[in-house]
């Protein structure tokens, strides 16, 4: 079967992370790099923006999301999850610069209105292509969204400009607990074939 198609099988949600990459870092901030270069994006906007954490800056933005989630449901919010993000390796921050966006929309006024769209689906086929490449190099990753409630936290720890907009947060690292094996299930009329 197609190498790609195995990729696809093989992604999956993993939440038993630990720090013990099978690569270098400089592999993951490599291939991050890449990612983010050749993901499309409408209209060749260049609109996707990504911030890896890593080493204590990882542990402290998860401690961080933790004070975050306590304060906005008034202390209601477990630790148990949170623990398990911060002992992953890393964590890959999703955004989209509204700059890059505007500037695009400007450009391209009659499509203004479909932009927003469009950058969410190019952020998403960025996340993806990640989601898989670190697979393939067999470190286990998962998808959070603890945003809006921690933008601001994001946006001062990491010194970023107020048009980056948080979209997802992925932790990343070894994998201690493999997930549960997926069946294949064929699910008819997902697919139609004309011509």
């Amino acid at each position: 079967m197609n190498k790609f198609i195995n990729l696809l099988k093989s992604r999956r949600s993993v939440y038993g992370l630990n720090k013990m990459l099978p690569v270098a870092e400089g592999a993951v901030a490599d291939f991050v790099r890449a990612a983010v270069q050749y993901v499309p994006d409408a209209f060749n906007m260049k609109s996707q923006r990504v911030v890896l954490v890593m080493g204590e800056r990882h542990e402290k933005f998860w401690n961080a999301v933790y004070d975050e989630m306590v304060k906005f449901t008034g202390g209601r919010f477990s630790r148990d999850k949170i623990d398990s993000f911060a002992a992953a390796y890393g964590t890959v921050l999703y955004f989209y610069d509204t700059a890059a966006v505007e500037e695009t929309r400007r450009a391209y006024p009659g499509y203004a209105e479909n932009f927003h769209d469009w950058v969410m689906q190019s952020n998403g086929m960025l996340q993806f292509a990640i989601w898989t490449g670190l697979g393939g190099m067999n470190i286990g990753a998962n998808l959070q969204h603890y945003n809006p409630v921690i933008d601001n936290m994001v946006r001062e720890m990491f010194d970023l400009p107020a048009g980056w907009i948080l979209v997802a947060q992925m932790p990343f690292g070894g994998i201690a607990t493999a997930p549960d094996t997926r069946p294949d299930i064929d699910i008819p009329g997902r697919v139609r074939v004309v011509g």
